[in-house]
């Protein structure tokens, strides 16, 4: 970190804080290369997300909207944060995939934004969220609002990339699309993935209340005699003990896993219906407007398991429980599967985006090439005929270890304000 003597004033601007995701875990290790900046954003809910509880967060008008309205209020975060004046600032980072960057700057401030992608409604999903804007009944008048709000809402947002100084991106995907959209350049450094975590076995019981009420839940929901409850719990234990510290024999690797927001871009309802047609167990963790659908997918199969957010610790348990994990979205990186690297489970991706750049065919998982559930049962039918080294697995991941981003990224930053 840069001495006390060439510090400059910071400041942090970020989309929204109401839910856990990749753009917050980037945040997070901004925040902690920059513990004093103020982090500026529309809307904030410790509730949604508790990582930042030792930050400066400010918020404005768009705080007393409800954080579930989020999704609609794009073009009145665009008006927020073009009215956003950080001309004190010495330098500024924002962390954005819609609107954030377009915060007002003085001249003698230095504007570095880690993009994500170039806001995906406006531009190159956009084709997809007319089909689909994922609003449930309420899709008829979101699609007249896009098609009114699409183009002035590009137009800002093409200009506010214009006064941002420098670029930063998470993929060489990103890299090509900011210069599609934006005509900017832009130097890529991978997002952060906590390596370490996902790599260390489960090995006590720091979750294991975690664990249990989730897999209550299942019992629940598939309607499990007492003695199956008993099975299914007796199943997740770590390190081959119960919770009376019994020794157990360890459970063997056992179906697929996806964790995400149930959100209609990042295609869930494509693991379920493929899971179906391979009779292969999913078990799906996350929460989101899509749950209900995809419920109506799984039509009550034992196959398909759903599990509320859980924490990283959780999450990883599952991963070292399972064969493999899938990502059928269409995303320019992708955090989550990364993970599961660490954790030492192969991948199934779809092969557009930013997948390409960490997912090494028949050896550290698989791509399939369309967003079809025939596709993607085709890659697990394939999946499943292969071998995988959970040794050469887990080292895939270790280039996109957070201590590495937290380094490349700093550096950046210091060079260009040496420039500047």
């Amino acid at each position: 970190m840069m001495s006390s003597k060439t510090q400059p004033k910071v400041a942090i601007v970020c989309d929204w804080l109401t839910i856990v995701g990749g753009a917050e875990r980037v945040l997070l290790a901004i925040h902690e290369l920059y513990p004093d900046a103020p982090i500026y954003t529309s809307q904030y809910s410790e509730k949604g997300i508790d990582w930042f509880k030792d930050a400066d967060i400010h918020t404005g008008w768009l705080q007393r909207f409800p954080t579930r309205l989020r999704r609609y209020i794009s073009p009145l975060r665009q008006i927020y944060f073009s009215h956003l004046d950080l001309s004190d600032y010495d330098l500024v980072i924002s962390v954005t995939g819609a609107e954030a960057k377009s915060v007002r700057t003085g001249k003698n401030t230095t504007h570095i934004c880690y993009c994500h992608v170039p806001t995906q409604y406006y531009w190159q999903l956009y084709d997809d969220y007319i089909k689909n804007p994922g609003f449930g009944f309420l899709n008829p008048l979101a699609r007249i609002g896009l098609k009114i709000f699409a183009r002035p809402m590009r137009r800002r947002d093409f200009k506010a990339a214009q006064n941002v100084d420098y670029f930063v991106t998470i993929s060489d995907y990103a890299k090509s699309s900011i210069k599609k959209y934006y005509k900017r350049e832009a130097y890529v450094i991978n997002p952060p993935v906590n390596v370490q975590k996902f790599s260390t076995t489960p090995a006590d019981f720091s979750t294991y209340k975690e664990i249990k009420n989730a897999d209550c839940q299942i019992s629940k929901q598939h309607n499990l005699s007492k003695s199956q409850e008993n099975e299914q719990i007796f199943f997740t234990t770590f390190n081959g003990k119960s919770q009376g510290s019994t020794p157990v024999k360890r459970p063997k690797k056992h179906g697929f896993i996806t964790t995400s927001r149930q959100v209609t871009w990042k295609r869930l309802d494509l693991c379920v219906q493929a899971c179906l047609k391979t009779n292969t167990p999913l078990t799906i963790i996350g929460e989101g407007p899509e749950h209900a659908y995809l419920e109506s997918l799984a039509d009550g199969s034992p196959l398909i398991k759903f599990l509320p957010r859980m924490s990283q610790e959780g999450i990883n348990f599952y991963l070292h429980q399972s064969e493999g994990f899938l990502f059928p979205s269409f995303e320019p990186f992708g955090i989550a599967p990364v993970e599961a690297l660490a954790a030492g489970c192969p991948v199934i991706a779809y092969s557009k985006g930013g997948a390409r750049e960490y997912i090494k065919p028949g050896k550290n998982g698989v791509l399939f090439n369309k967003q079809t559930p025939d596709s993607l049962a085709a890659a697990i039918r394939k999946f499943k005929k292969m071998k995988f080294s959970p040794t050469f697995v887990k080292k895939s991941a270790q280039p996109f270890d957070e201590p590495k981003f937290k380094q490349k990224f700093q550096t950046f930053v210091e060079e260009k304000l040496k420039n500047d």
